[in-house]
């Protein structure tokens, strides 16, 4: 009830807006038609975004204009604008279809209506609408040169099914290529509506009669499926069905193009078959590396934290402290390395926890320039080509970043005598999604681009490249995960990334983000808040982890910082804390909960009733499905595990500031 209250307190006004105003709206939102007034004389008073689109002239370069300009000198001749208005003011509106000029000269074919306006029955001047049907007509005309080389060519043909259907689908001529596939006679078929050719499940769902349909209103129908033959049995067969219009535009018809790809089908099955068999095969050789590789770089790492562990506790037990750090030191660095090569692989598998944000690409190029030039050094040259208004993207704005150093040392190892690194930003548009990602969307993107003058990469290299622990540098001085987790950040970002290289002649890597809507964030200021180093007076958080050990840690960093810390196990006793009376300023919770609730579940029941409590999540592997698409909610933050503690009190500053 006070959320109401208070809802009503502030909401504000509810504003009407007039039928007039709601009307203009709408005009100045279409950019499918050209909409615009004329006075009583035929010059344009008004002129809206798609008469812009349409026409090519700007509102301040035709209004005032006579509406004559559009037409072609011979209609002009012919006193055809003249006779369009005096149509409009005597029958109460002129419809029409002819060609009509752009401001540059160009044709388009255009579909009119002009209404007259009045005002107190006198008549004030004309609304008048414009629509560009030049494709349109490009595919009538189309249609009509189809049905002439048609009647010249059907009969010869015996590879194809050809044959004429009436408006109704009834066959009216047939070719010896259509008695050959089909097996019908002229004789036989002629007369007979073409849905016998379907099967029956296709003919319950009126697909016949659905393929006319769309070739009446498009133009052509096309498809691939089964058809039968007079015997009843059954080929893959694919289908063109073409409108044929007369002079007059109206429907006479339909040309119909058969082809029989049966055994082009069962070829396609077969080396699909093969494909999928070697796919299996390749995938099981890259499971092998992976464990390969994982078993070695682990038991390296763990080798140096388990043997500087059991060193320490053998110094502190025969009393000699002084040498404790380089142990600590050692352990330190192998869990760090650890944590790194496990990032690495959450890329790669495109699991990793990511926090999308609108991000400017050229913003954060242009912020790194220095880090890329003093991390390349100076025998190589950086430059920059960005796209002067880039798109903005959606992605993890640190991990795009993490991407493009990454490709920047890759490309400065393969430039050992110097060279240059050119980072471009451009926009494209992708039409067709390529075989490396088929399930990418087409759609708008803006590419990101590193190009080096280095050695290239030889064919057998480049189809290897992405590869998990696939490597070409010395033993020691390369993991093989850099471009793993380029590629696994880029589609799991909605992208995708390809690699164009000839050996002795550089190589550019295609980092390509989809385009975002909304503008990019505004850079965080990154000084703390004042105050911010202290917990304030009775501030409490609950810490829910099933794993003991990190909720023991938690806790005790939370106690130094002053802050009252509750602790639970899982979900349900979370909830039981948050549905008591206990004080909760913060939960932080890991999202992988075990048993009914998970952390991002936990924290949405809590929200039910203390709907102001922040939270952190925290968690070493998340789909996005756990944490929900999209953006996470205000008051809501993240942590990837594994964490260092000054990370963590940094955060809770920040958070509970």
């Amino acid at each position: 009830m006070n959320g109401s209250k208070e809802l009503s307190r502030t909401a504000p006004a509810r504003q009407t807006i007039s039928p007039a105003a709601a009307a203009e709206l709408l005009v100045q939102a279409a950019v499918d038609y050209a909409i615009y007034m004329l006075d009583a004389e035929g010059h344009v008073v008004s002129w809206n975004p798609g008469a812009e689109r349409i026409k090519g002239y700007a509102a301040e370069e035709i209004i005032g204009s006579h509406f004559s300009c559009f037409y072609t000198a011979e209609d002009r001749e012919a006193g055809i604008p003249a006779q369009a208005l005096r149509s409009a003011r005597e029958a109460g509106r002129f419809t029409a279809e002819a060609w009509r000029l752009r401001k540059d000269g160009t044709r388009f074919w255009a579909m009119v209506v002009i209404d007259p306006i009045r005002q107190n029955g006198k008549l004030i001047g004309f609304a008048k609408i414009t629509r560009d049907m030049t494709e349109q007509r490009m595919m009538q005309l189309a249609a009509m040169e189809s049905e002439r080389r048609f009647r010249l060519l059907v009969q010869g043909v015996v590879d194809y099914a050809i044959f004429m259907l009436s408006p109704e689908g009834y066959v009216t001529n047939w070719n010896a290529g259509a008695e050959r596939i089909k097996g019908y006679s002229a004789g036989e078929i002629t007369g007979q509506h073409f849905s016998r050719f379907y099967t029956p499940e296709d003919v319950a769902t009126r697909l016949p009669w659905r393929a006319l349909e769309t070739a009446r209103r498009d133009g052509r129908y096309e498809a691939e499926g089964w058809r039968l033959r007079k015997d009843g049995a059954r080929f893959w067969a694919s289908v063109v069905i073409d409108a044929v219009r007369d002079e007059a535009g109206s429907i006479i018809g339909f040309a119909k193009v058969t082809r029989d790809l049966t055994e082009r089908r069962e070829a396609q099955l077969k080396l699909e078959e093969a494909r999928q068999q070697l796919f299996q095969a390749q995938k099981m050789e890259a499971l092998g590396h992976l464990t390969g590789g994982l078993a070695h770089d682990f038991n390296n790492l763990l080798t140096g934290m388990l043997g500087s562990l059991e060193m320490m506790r053998t110094r502190i037990a025969q009393g000699r402290l002084k040498d404790l750090d380089r142990y600590l030191s050692a352990a330190n660095g192998a869990a760090s390395r650890a944590a790194a090569l496990t990032h690495r692989l959450l890329a790669f598998a495109r699991r990793q926890t990511l926090d999308p944000k609108p991000t400017d690409a050229n913003r954060l190029v242009t912020d790194m320039e220095d880090l890329i030039r003093r991390t390349v050094g100076p025998a190589v040259v950086i430059e920059t080509k960005l796209e002067p208004r880039p798109w903005t993207v959606l992605c993890d704005p640190n991990q795009l970043e993490s991407a493009i150093l990454n490709l920047c040392i890759n490309a400065r190892d393969a430039m050992p005598d110097g060279g240059r690194i050119t980072i471009e930003t451009r926009h494209e548009a992708i039409t067709e999604a390529p075989a490396s990602a088929p399930d990418l969307r087409p759609g708008d993107y803006l590419g990101i681009l590193i190009t080096d003058t280095g050695t290239g990469m030889r064919p057998e290299v480049l189809e290897r490249a992405f590869d998990p622990f696939f490597t070409t540098k010395p033993i020691g001085q390369g993991t093989g995960l850099g471009l793993s987790m380029v590629y696994g950040f880029a589609r799991q970002s909605g992208g995708t990334v390809r690699i164009r290289s000839t050996p002795g002649e550089g190589a550019t890597i295609h980092l390509s983000l989809p385009r975002h809507s909304g503008p990019a964030e505004a850079e965080e200021d990154p000084r703390p808040s004042p105050g911010a180093s202290h917990a304030g007076a009775g501030e409490t958080v609950l810490v829910v982890d099933d794993e003991g050990t990190i909720r023991m840690l938690l806790t005790e960093l939370l106690q130094e910082m002053g802050y009252t810390t509750v602790e639970a196990a899982d979900g349900p006793s979370g909830l039981r804390i948050l549905q008591s009376d206990i004080r909760v300023d913060l939960l932080i919770t890991d999202v992988g909960l075990p048993g009914s609730m998970n952390g991002r579940q936990l924290a949405d029941a809590a929200r039910q009733t203390r709907p102001e409590m922040k939270v952190l999540f925290i968690t070493g592997y998340a789909e996005t499905a756990t944490l929900g698409e999209g953006r996470m909610e205000p008051g809501m933050h993240l942590l990837t595990k594994p964490f260092a503690m000054e990370a963590v009190a940094e955060r809770l500053r920040t958070i509970l500031a």
